[in-house]
């Protein structure tokens, strides 16, 4: 123990003179996440449309009205044609198209299913889905307007209307922020613990002082538990001012216990320590450790759920994250700050990470070449 405690000390001394170590792994991430939560926003905001309006009537400029007045929507502009409205959306100045044909009032009056075109910018395929998502839902309340207007007194009091009320829980408001903070921590806590510490051990390869240890009576897993430690601690201490801000900044609920979230990504960093020590032990540069690690940290991230579902993912994909440790910390501190989840609630992914962690180290301290 007090050879490891040793490796720790230096290995803490090194980063602190290391004047870009500690702007690198701490400000530098947090700042990240204040820029990344407001960016990574999929919340559709001024949907540029324009009016293709064959009619003139007083029900389409009704009509026209109602999304002029939404918040999600900004009047781009009117077209004459169809081929104008093309235009419109292959020079992508116009997310959608709303056609109004003509005789649209008349229909109307003569009750004969009136119809309304929507053209809509398909590149992004999400912002379409919202996109066509808000556009109907306004044209949904026109219709109860135009049904109620029509409706008989004798009738409609006859009989009973259904009222629906939404209530949404664990993020009522449907605030987006509440839902990126937790994914963009997990990521910004596995960056500065995986990356920087694998960085680190092949940087000392490169200048040729890991060959003074490596002819010492220092054992390999002292060596690597003396480099992880370090970085381990500092993730976590990284974990605890990321959610101080979360919660100060973005008011991110914390409705869980913090201990059972700091005891999983206690166990959660040795596993990705470990696979960036087993990285680190088998690279001879830093281009190497960057390119092998990009490859990994980018198929984590993005099958991690942090922007799509992982339900909504192929058969395959669901495999694949059965060894992707991120799609586990991202399930478990979203269950443990937005629903409020229990250690028993995560005591198989917490089962899961402590398996990959033992055969992380392992792997890492056998692939590790100590010359005595």
């Amino acid at each position: 123990m007090r050879t490891i405690a040793v490796l720790i000390r230096k290995e803490f001394t090194q980063i602190r003179r290391n004047r870009i170590m500690i702007p690198a792994m701490i400000v530098a991430p947090l700042i990240q996440m204040i820029i990344l939560v407001y960016a990574a926003n999929m919340n559709m905001r001024d949907i540029d449309f324009a009016i293709l309006d064959e009619d003139g009537s007083s029900s389409s400029v009704n009509l026209i009205s109602k999304y002029s007045s939404s918040p999600f929507f900004s009047l781009a502009g009117s077209v004459n044609s169809l081929d104008d409205a093309e235009k419109l959306l292959r020079g992508d100045k116009a997310d959608l198209v709303i056609h109004i044909p003509a005789n649209f009032e008349k229909n109307i009056l003569n009750q004969d299913r009136p119809a309304v075109q929507f053209l809509v910018n398909g590149i992004n395929s999400a912002a379409a889905v919202l996109t066509a998502s808000y556009a109907q839902n306004i044209l949904l309340d026109y219709n109860k307007q135009l049904l109620a207007s029509f409706s008989k007194p004798s009738v409609s009091q006859g009989f009973g209307t259904i009222q629906i009320d939404y209530s949404h829980w664990y993020n009522p408001d449907l605030d987006f922020k509440i839902f990126m903070v937790p994914g963009i921590l997990v990521i910004l806590v596995t960056l500065v613990g995986w990356l920087l510490m694998s960085l680190n051990v092949v940087r000392e390869k490169e200048l040729g002082t890991i060959e003074q240890i490596n002819v010492t009576p220092v054992k390999k897993y002292q060596f690597l538990l003396g480099k992880l430690i370090p970085f381990w601690i500092l993730a976590i201490v990284e974990l605890g001012i990321g959610l101080t801000l979360g919660r100060l900044l973005f008011h991110v609920p914390i409705l869980g216990s913090l201990g059972v979230l700091i005891g999983f990504t206690a166990v959660y960093l040795i596993t990705v320590l470990g696979f960036g020590l087993f990285i680190a032990a088998i690279s001879e540069t830093q281009q190497q450790v960057m390119f092998v690690n990009f490859f990994f940290v980018m198929v984590f991230i993005l099958m991690s759920g942090i922007f799509t579902p992982v339900e909504s993912m192929p058969d395959w994909a669901h495999y694949v994250n059965l060894i992707n440790p991120l799609s586990y910390f991202m399930r478990v501190i979203r269950m443990i700050l937005l629903k409020g989840s229990g250690f028993a609630d995560v005591w198989k992914d917490f089962l899961s990470m402590g398996i990959f962690g033992i055969l992380m180290i392992s792997l890492a301290v056998t692939s590790y070449r100590k010359r005595a």
